[in-house]
């Protein structure tokens, strides 16, 4: 890497070999720009080993990671309600330097570790612009307000938004493998990736790791590309599994022959019976003679031997008791003469519309649809069964039933 002191001499086109002085006026200034802009994009960590990782195994973890997405994106278009757009995946080998080379910083990494059915880290980039888009949707928002800096506000809920679509893919995974996939909660940090220490976010991406980009499309206001990390061991263990898995499930192995099944006896045939000869003058319209069907012995059926010394007797079914016997019009309702009911007397009601209910205060006079010294109504359960005049026993209101109604 080139320090600042180096870059600000190659912009003014001096020479820092020479103790400072300044380059003659036809100097190739542009080309020193360039050899300066390879050597700050030159990948310091060393070139990338294509083979760790074949055509083959790139495909297949393409697939998998573009049924996963596919579930990602329906949870995100419920969250943001925007349509949202996730394109086939590139799958493609890279190290720290190249994904700081050709994504635009600042950026939010999104670290999700899986804790059941697989093990192993799942990191997400995403942009800053994309994610204060998305998070604004989230929070009722039309999307357009991404003024400022992502704070501790817009983390959360990307994380909270990264958690659902991250569980949606565990649960095309699970159904993949046919086994439960669990994810632990997402960590969202927001990263310069100038200077950060690629140790501290996951210690895979020290080296070359597995590059999945996504073209993302939300709506008309995100077009941009999201990246997924795996760390190649976990992604070849991936692209075992759900393979065994296929192969598992489309491949059964093979059920015993069943056992030969013993021939059938032959049945007896019956002894051929002669059919009667017909006249001809019968088949004319003369009535047919009945002809008897042969009969068929049925063999009998025998019982088993220990059945034949059981004792069978007919069921007797014992009569009613006078004393609990119910009989029309005499029903026997002791049991439930200990049933508490609520008894209610009703002094009379009325209609008011809600205006005069809400005037109601201390003193308000609320006219009923009784005539003084009309009887109350008695109610049992809320059932009408009496009619009866109030009384004053001691210094209790008591009521006088005055007639039961049928």
């Amino acid at each position: 890497m080139l320090s600042q002191d180096e870059i600000n001499a190659l912009l003014a086109g001096m020479d820092t070999s020479g103790g400072g002085d300044a380059a003659p006026a036809d100097a190739p200034v542009d080309s020193g720009m360039e050899a300066a802009a390879d050597i700050a994009a030159a990948p310091s960590g060393g070139g990338i080993d294509e083979s760790l990782l074949n055509d083959a195994e790139k495909d297949a973890i393409g697939e998998v990671a573009n049924i996963s997405m596919g579930s990602s994106a329906t949870t995100l278009y419920s969250l943001v309600n925007q349509k949202v757009n996730i394109t086939t995946p590139q799958v493609e080998l890279a190290n720290w330097e190249n994904v700081i080379s050709n994504y635009e910083r600042p950026c939010v990494f999104i670290q999700i570790r899986y804790t059941v059915g697989l093990d192993g880290t799942n990191i997400l980039i995403l942009k800053e612009h994309d994610v204060m888009v998305i998070t604004d949707l989230m929070m009722g928002g039309d999307g357009t307000n991404t003024d400022g800096e992502i704070g501790e506000l817009q983390l959360s809920a990307i994380s909270e938004a990264m958690n659902q679509m991250m569980g949606a893919a565990a649960t095309s995974l699970s159904t993949m493998i046919n086994q439960k996939v669990d994810i632990s909660p997402p960590q969202a940090t927001l990263l310069e990736m100038i200077n950060d220490d690629p140790s501290d976010i996951a210690e895979f991406l020290t080296g070359t790791f597995v590059k999945i980009s996504f073209k993302m499309q939300v709506g008309d206001l995100v077009d941009s590309t999201l990246m997924q990390l795996y760390p190649i061991e976990f992604a070849k263990a991936l692209k075992d599994t759900v393979i065994t898995g296929d192969a598992t499930a489309s491949e059964p192995e093979p059920a015993p022959a069943p056992a030969p099944a013993p021939a059938p006896e032959p049945m007896p045939q019956a002894a051929p019976s002669q059919m009667p000869t017909m006249d001809p003058s019968m088949m004319a319209g003369g009535p047919m003679p009945q002809m008897a069907m042969p009969q068929m012995a049925m063999p009998q059926m025998q019982m088993p031997p220990q059945m034949m010394n059981m004792n069978i007797q007919p069921a007797q079914f014992q009569t009613f008791a006078g004393g609990t016997t119910i009989m029309a019009g005499g029903e026997n309702i002791g049991i439930i003469k200990d049933v508490p009911l609520e008894v209610t007397v009703e002094l009379g009601r009325t209609a008011k519309p809600i205006a005069d209910i809400l005037d109601f205060a201390p003193g308000t006079i609320i006219e009923l649809d009784k005539v003084a010294g009309e009887p109350v109504d008695v109610l049992v359960n809320g059932k009408f069964v009496a009619k009866g005049e109030v009384v004053v026993i001691e210094e209790s209101f008591g009521v006088r039933v005055t007639e039961i109604v049928q």
